[in-house]
């Protein structure tokens, strides 16, 4: 087990990140039974959330420990799995389960759900259902930043199937060549969506294509939040010292099927009963005990965050959902037809 390297106040911090997002994802799967019709489930009609949902759990340390050194005015994009980015980020709780349960108290008016979450007021520019669709995008903020000289940087996550895709490639390419303030985080927690990734990725990972486009990058044990968090601190303060863009290779684990429905049989169960050993948030509170902290003081911070969530949960059932009109608002009108 990891030594504690951080302060125990840092930590606790780190640490009560993590447990608001296992807690959030916790309850966004079980609010989902039964809202979508696959992997041989059916869909019944109880379910709060509908649609696919793809859930972090087991990923937390990495936006926690990123995400600690962001500032409101800084941007990130996330992917279709960023329930744990958004809050990290800072965006309210209890607006994004609102948005998940699709009413229209929620970031996006229920309109985003899961898969589409945004918060601008936290620089929060949109979680994304296309794989390596964020970076991209994510880059074009960090080219407005130097444009516009601003005192920001842009976070972008990704997840290690995203880089064998074109806009990877593209993104580091152009990231380096216009020197732009920008972190590219990999979330390399081992499987794309069915797929595991060492079956189809060639090479050394994230890091070393990052390294072949000139971009300095750190591989650090993503189930470990203070080590995550002293990496990304000294990779962002470089970024914004104007030293150019950076990667980060997080290696994780997704304890979790593809989606909430998917049952994940495809995995050896005993690579997951391994890697349920090195769960980030049992890492953490063994370094809080380490610090001397008592099971029971850390017992009460997951405590909290379930509290937290349920209260989220209470009001999102009874908030009240889009009326029939907002379908026609926030969308494209090119003035070829005519609406219903």
């Amino acid at each position: 087990m990891n030594q504690p390297n951080i302060p125990a106040a840092e930590l606790l911090e780190l640490y009560r990140m993590m447990c608001r997002i296992r807690a959030f994802e916790d309850a966004a799967e079980e609010a989902s039974k039964g809202g979508v019709a696959a992997f041989g489930q059916q869909a019944a009609g109880q379910a709060h959330v509908r649609g696919p949902l793809h859930l972090s759990t087991g990923q937390e340390a990495v936006p926690a420990g990123v995400c600690r050194h962001l500032r409101p005015t800084d941007y990130l994009t996330s992917t279709h799995r960023g329930h744990g980015h958004t809050l990290a980020k800072g965006a309210d709780l209890e607006r994004m389960m609102h948005e998940l349960f699709g009413k229209a108290t929620g970031f996006c008016g229920g309109r985003g759900g899961s898969m589409h979450i945004a918060d601008f007021s936290v620089g929060m520019l949109g979680a994304n259902g296309v794989v390596a669709a964020g970076i991209p995008i994510a880059l074009g903020a960090a080219q407005s930043i130097k444009i516009r000289k601003l005192d920001a940087i842009a976070v972008t996550f990704f997840g290690d199937g995203a880089i064998n895709r074109g806009p990877f490639a593209e993104s580091l390419n152009w990231a380096a060549a216009f020197q732009l303030p920008i972190l590219f985080v990999c979330e390399d927690n081992q499987w794309s969506a069915t797929t595991k990734t060492g079956a189809m990725s060639a090479g050394e990972g994230a890091a070393a294509r990052a390294r072949s486009f000139g971009i300095e990058a750190a591989v650090v044990d993503g189930n470990d939040a203070g080590a995550v968090s002293e990496t990304a601190r000294q990779m962002i303060a470089d970024i914004r010292a104007g030293r150019g863009p950076r990667l980060l290779h997080a290696r994780t684990y997704r304890f979790k099927g593809h989606v909430s429905v998917d049952p994940a049989a495809y995995r050896d169960p005993k690579e997951l009963e391994a890697a349920l050993k090195s769960d980030p948030l049992l890492v953490t509170a063994a370094q809080l005990r380490a610090h001397g902290l008592t099971q029971a003081e850390i017992d009460a911070v997951l405590q909290a965050a379930r509290t937290e969530v349920a209260a989220a949960i209470a009001t999102a059932t009874q908030a009240p959902w889009p009326e029939a009109g907002a379908a026609f608002s926030q969308i494209q009108d090119t003035g070829a037809g005519q609406w219903l």
